[in-house]
């Protein structure tokens, strides 16, 4: 005997929902659609308004202080978390690996946040909220070494949304190597070597910003515990020794500041000397400016910027040719041609090289 037809329905959706689970494995609601069981904040803040955490202020300047909605079932460690969120009027953030602060007032959160904000270059970026600031922008991938010196290492295209519509946040930290994404697309990537004030783990929170008037609203918030590890060590830092410094720590105590110093110099890597052979020809300059006994950051290897760390416009294509060993021949900082095709390279401590443009596709020959 055929089952009724009736039957079918219910056959699809026990399939849909084994496979909704199958694709959302590890991942746990930490809101409940109803209520704001699980959170803490200030009541007259925060509600749940059309099955979303709704934030609100209603004046201007009502806060002294930035406020959070605390999620009080635990604390984060390594996780991934996502979170749908939009917001009118002002900025807002998640608030991770956090930890309050009673002497500013009730409901107030120190550590790293992932920003919600309308612009595009702050919207998804590292802020460390009473901390250290903007730590990597929409855009960028930074190193903190540390001393707390933030290094730019990678630049991309800022990932552009409409702060006003509902927008998939995305939060994935490992050890000390910290992801940002918008709609799956990554806006920030860190590695924090500074230990002094990183964090491994804390609270999460939502923020409402003082200032203008505001509304958040968010829903969907998951939460995948990872395996704990993760972190890394300054001298296997990804540091080339073009990165750019975009940032400068705050004045430290004497005391402080030898101690950094001791941090910094243990993750310096000495520079390999190149073979006699492979510079290519040229002549340098007489009685030329001492050069650094390194070029570049204090750490990272003399070799040119990987490919994928420079960012052209369209149509644009970049080719490695030959990486300069800084020691030998310093920083090349002026590039032409002549009538001839050779190409002539300065060294800003005084050198001057020439050398024929190799083929498209092809590396510099430095014996030519």
């Amino acid at each position: 005997m055929k089952p009724p037809f009736s039957s079918l329905p219910f056959a699809i959706a026990i399939l849909f929902s084994v496979l909704h689970v199958g694709a959302e494995e590890g991942f746990v609601e930490l809101f409940n659609g109803k209520d704001l069981t699980g959170w803490d904040g200030n009541p007259e803040l925060w509600s749940v308004e059309d099955g979303a955490i709704t934030g609100k202020t209603t004046v201007p300047d009502q806060l002294e202080y930035n406020q959070f909605l605390i999620w009080r079932e635990g604390t984060l460690k390594n996780f991934e978390l996502h979170a749908k969120i939009k917001q009118t009027g002002n900025n807002t953030g998640i608030q991770y690996r956090s930890k309050e602060l009673p002497e500013v007032g009730k409901w107030s959160i120190t550590g790293y946040q992932c920003d919600v904000h309308p612009t595009a270059e702050n919207n998804a970026m590292l802020y460390h909220e009473k901390g250290r600031g903007i730590v990597a922008k929409n855009g960028q991938t930074v190193v903190v070494d540390p001393a707390g010196i933030k290094w730019l290492t990678k630049e991309r295209d800022a990932v552009e949304v409409d702060v006003a519509e509902w927008n998939d946040y995305t939060v994935i930290a490992k050890g000390n190597h910290l992801t940002h994404l918008v709609n799956g697309k990554v806006t920030a990537e860190i590695d924090d070597y500074d230990e002094a004030n990183r964090s491994l783990e804390g609270l999460l929170a939502f923020q409402i910003h003082r200032g203008p008037v505001m509304t958040v609203q968010i829903k969907d918030v998951r939460l995948k515990v990872l395996p704990d590890g993760g972190v890394t060590p300054f001298a296997k830092a990804d540091l080339p020794s073009d990165a750019q410094e975009i940032g400068t720590p705050k004045p430290a105590s004497p005391a402080k500041s030898k101690e950094k110093g001791k941090a910094k110099e243990k993750g310096r890597m000495k520079a390999s000397k190149p073979d006699p052979a492979a510079p290519p020809k040229g002549t340098a300059a007489q009685n030329p400016p001492k050069r650094p006994d390194q070029v570049g950051p204090a750490i990272g290897e003399n070799k040119a910027t990987p490919i994928d760390r420079i960012k052209v416009p369209e149509g644009f294509t970049v080719e490695l040719l030959y990486s300069v060993p800084g020691v030998e021949q310093g920083s090349w900082v002026n590039l032409c041609t002549d009538d001839k095709g050779r190409l002539y390279a300065s060294d800003q401590y005084g050198g001057l090289y020439h050398f024929p443009a190799p083929p498209a596709g092809e590396p510099l020959d430095p014996k030519t």
